[in-house]
């Protein structure tokens, strides 16, 4: 009797042990999924209205609003057609973000575009999605952004005269680095960053908003007569103005990538896409009667930095305001293309379409430092050759395929998925005019102004099918064989594991 209560005694003891073992490691083990689930899902579980409206608004207003007008007035040739254009880009972007409204409450899976194709069409045009978003779309917005904040920084340092292209790509290119680091190191601190430059990013577009309207009550008005005068209409043209408007408005379908953290997404996500793409029209087309003002047509297609422009002839001495605070609107832009990168490589990864190191989390800062740390340097490489413009075009014709592809998804799942549930039902004939509208902007150009740049691009994302075939769909045991140790060695060095051995 004594021995079996002697054990009995130890195996209580053992246990009491365990279970203050167990319970003083489980406020760890959850404020780590708490924090890898931050990566996951940054914005928070319990985003509402305003939330929703504010995210559509802070991630739409960027780069774009300082650096498109240029191109688009280049396109059309005058004020008229330009303005309206603006406009037309808005009402597009609704139209397009309803239908990912439909498509992210039928669907609620992250990752964006990904999952909609794969339900749709299968494993291949969602391979080729993820393919070419990791490879071209997402690096080079990141580049677009950076050298866009790069000219900015740079012109003030180069009065009368464009600053140096080695200038701006080095700026751009330590922008990258920077930003790569942040958002590396810690999510919280990248989150931070973002808050604090999403605030001045308004207060910029506020100023020249209220600037533009003074001086129309003043009688600035002689840039608007005869607006229509001089254009260059052709279906060419207005697809190039297009895609420089549209780069403006890239964002509108990013509340489809936070669905799952929605509040009452079933009214929320059309409320939010309702509200918020409609209000930054009217800021864009307010911003651009600002720039016209106080510019001709010539003076702005001549300008360096239009943003810049506008301050020194509105604002001196105080002009120095416009190019800090839209260097911190770029870098609000570039820092939360960053913070988000992760997430399609996550879901790409796990479906085993990506090398699986991509989709890894840092165990020390609990980030996805291994894909954040390759878009930076592919981005890096496209600042190398490219200028802002044939970035944009090239990004721009990549990315309104898989537009349209997701959105004829959306019509096709209305005959083949008739069971799913569709909380919000847009009407057919939505899906039809975006999906008909994304086909005149990819084959216009192409047909009006063939360029090699397109061909490349339509190459590159075929390419893709190579890929599919040979490391995916038949998985050769060599390309196994070369990838694990790879795959290894980058654990090692960047001390990085699967997400879900973070959470467990």
């Amino acid at each position: 009797m004594g021995g079996e209560g002697l054990k009995k005694r130890k195996g209580e003891d053992k246990g009491r042990e365990d279970r203050e073992s167990i319970q003083s490691h489980e406020p760890q083990t959850m404020n780590l999924q708490k924090q890898a689930n931050l990566f996951l899902f940054p914005f928070g579980p319990c985003v509402g209205l305003i939330s929703g409206i504010c995210m559509i608004v802070g991630t739409i207003i960027g780069s774009g609003i300082f650096v498109s007008p240029k191109s688009v007035l280049a396109n059309v040739g005058a004020v008229g057609p330009c303005l309206t254009i603006w406009a037309a880009c808005g009402v597009l972007a609704t139209l397009g973000a309803l239908c990912f409204a439909e498509l992210g409450t039928m669907i609620t899976k992250s990752g964006g575009e990904y999952p909609y194709l794969m339900e749709a069409f299968g494993p291949i045009p969602a391979f080729l999605f993820s393919w070419t978003s990791l490879l071209v779309t997402k690096p080079s917005s990141f580049a677009i952004i950076c050298l866009s904040f790069a000219e900015y920084a740079s012109t003030p340092f180069y009065p009368g005269c464009d600053p140096p292209p080695v200038v701006i790509k080095c700026l751009a290119a330590a922008a990258i680095v920077v930003i790569t680091i942040v958002n590396s190191l810690s999510v919280k601190l990248g989150s931070y960053l973002q808050n604090f430059l999403t605030a001045a990013k308004m207060i910029i577009v506020t100023i020249i908003i209220v600037s533009g309207i003074v001086l129309l009550a003043q009688g600035k008005t002689d840039n608007f007569k005869d607006s229509f005068k001089d254009s260059k209409i052709s279906v060419g043209s207005i697809s190039l103005a297009f895609y420089n408007g549209l780069w403006a408005y890239d964002g509108w379908n990013q509340l489809n990538y936070i669905t799952e953290e929605l509040k009452n997404p079933y009214r929320n996500l059309p409320l939010s896409i309702m509200i918020g793409i409609p209000l930054v029209t009217v800021c864009y087309i307010l911003i651009n009667v600002s720039y016209f003002t106080v510019m001709t047509s010539t003076e702005l297609l001549q300008s360096s930095a239009v943003a810049v422009t506008f301050g020194d002839r509105v604002l001196y001495p105080a002009s120095w305001i416009v190019p800090l605070f839209v260097v911190f609107s770029t870098l609000g832009s570039a820092n939360g293309t960053c913070f988000t990168a992760g997430r399609l490589v996550y879901v790409a990864g796990r479906e085993g379409h990506m090398l699986k190191v991509l989709s890894y989390i840092s165990v020390k800062h609990l980030t996805p430092a291994p894909a954040l740390m390759f878009y930076g340097a592919v981005a890096i490489i496209y600042i190398i050759p490219g200028d802002i413009d044939t970035l944009i075009n090239y990004f721009s014709f990549a990315v309104w395929i898989f537009y349209g592809l997701t959105v004829l998804a959306l019509i096709v799942m209305r005959f083949t998925r008739k069971e799913f549930r569709r909380p919000i039902r847009v009407p057919i004939v939505i899906p039809v005019i975006v999906t008909l509208v994304a086909i005149v902007l990819v084959l216009a150009p192409i047909i009006s102004a063939p360029e090699l740049p397109y061909l490349y691009c339509a190459l590159f994302i075929l390419s893709g099918l190579i890929v599919y075939v040979l490391f995916v769909h038949l998985k050769f045991s060599w390309a196994q064989k070369i990838s694990k140790p790879i795959t290894m060695h980058l654990q090692m060095l960047l001390e990085v594991v699967p997400e879900e051995e973070v959470t467990k």
